[in-house]
């Protein structure tokens, strides 16, 4: 079980052999690493699925390999998207081992082993969660890290400090942690040691991120939505090729604007950003990592807050209006997205 999708195995994977599994996507939503939050978004799995599956056979279609098998459907049948009568929240794909690094405390802090990963290990998720940049909308972390001087002008190829909005003259790859107990962000250089990945195989996920954004910005295009950015997964199945795994071009994974307004899950994000519950949860995080604690979650006096209602209707009409958009098929009886951000815009939502 995940804080949004849980995981059903159908067959195990071994060392030398992938496994079956299945995303049950749920109408759950976390924001800030946080988990589960109080309330539900309807719709929000089964749209969630659908850009997902429709991305894979997107990414398929360039050669691009993948772990999607299928979608499967209210009769228990795996098939296509464009097969599929009905929405659905359930997809099947092939499974790989998730190997953990070690954590231990040394001086006070906490650390990870990752000393199991090997240019030899095959099978596995990559133990990385990789993102491109193609612009830095309000709220993007880039600019919170150029402010607290963790990132350089240099690092970022920019020739000028950017403003929020900024579209970026090419792509920004970024890397950070997959499997620690909070994201932590990684020079490339740390990236390719704690993974094992061989100098090759790292120009290889390079190339395959840039590959995906480009895919990613067409089913965009087509939708009138900007991709502004977006996290990828990948693994190495059991002959050590590159895969893309976990999923991909949805609401929840990419950032996309409409008319500079946030169509993803920035709309949960920028209500909470505000609140005391979120402040809470920054200094926990800072304070964990300055003295070693492992859960930051236990620091934090408060639980999360439940949206507005009105908010958490928009939200949800959001996700199905976006999933009817970028997979050109009406799966959803919603009203059109440019109406439903209208009233999102209006309503004075977005921020507390």
């Amino acid at each position: 079980m995940g804080s949004v999708k849980d995981l059903e195995v159908i067959r195990r994977p071994t060392r030398e052999e992938m496994g079956i599994g299945r995303f049950h996507f749920s109408d759950r939503y976390s924001v800030f690493d946080w988990g589960e939050m109080p309330d539900l978004i309807d719709g929000k799995g089964a749209a969630l699925c659908l850009m997902g599956a429709y991305c894979f056979e997107r990414l398929e279609g360039k050669g691009i390999r993948t772990h999607y098998r299928g979608l499967v459907d209210s009769n228990g049948r795996v098939v296509r998207f464009d097969e599929l009568e009905r929405p659905t929240n359930v997809m099947e794909f092939d499974l790989v081992n998730v190997y953990k690094p070690r954590a231990y405390i040394e001086g006070g802090r906490l650390k990870y082993d990752y000393g199991i990963f090997t240019p030899s290990l095959r099978n596995f998720l990559i133990p990385l969660e990789i993102m491109y940049r193609n612009g830095l909308p309000e709220g993007s972390s880039i600019l919170k890290r150029l402010e607290r001087g963790l990132l350089t002008l240099e690092e970022l190829g920019l020739d000028h400090y950017p403003r929020a909005g900024e579209r970026l003259p090419k792509p920004i790859f970024d890397v950070s942690t997959k499997l620690e107990e909070g994201d932590r962000y990684l020079s490339w250089e740390e990236a390719q040691r704690i993974s094992g990945l061989t100098d090759g195989e790292l120009e290889e996920v390079k190339g395959l991120l840039l590959r995906i954004d480009e895919t990613i910005t067409e089913m965009a295009e087509g939708a009138g939505l900007v991709n502004e950015d977006g996290k990828v997964e990948l693994a190495f199945d059991p002959q050590r090729e590159l895969m893309v795994v976990d999923v991909v071009g949805t609401l929840d994974e990419c950032r996309f604007t409409y008319d500079g307004l946030h169509v993803s899950k920035e709309m949960a994000r920028a209500y909470y950003r505000g609140t005391e519950w979120a402040r809470e949860v920054e200094e926990a995080k800072r304070r964990a990592a300055a003295e070693g604690i492992r859960d930051w979650r236990g620091l934090v006096g408060r639980g999360p807050p439940k949206l507005d209602p009105r908010l958490r209707r928009i939200i949800s009409q959001v996700y199905m209006s976006a999933a009817n958009l970028l997979t050109r098929r009406a799966m959803f009886d919603v009203p059109k997205l440019p109406d439903i951000l209208r009233e999102y815009g209006e309503c004075g939502l977005g921020e507390k």
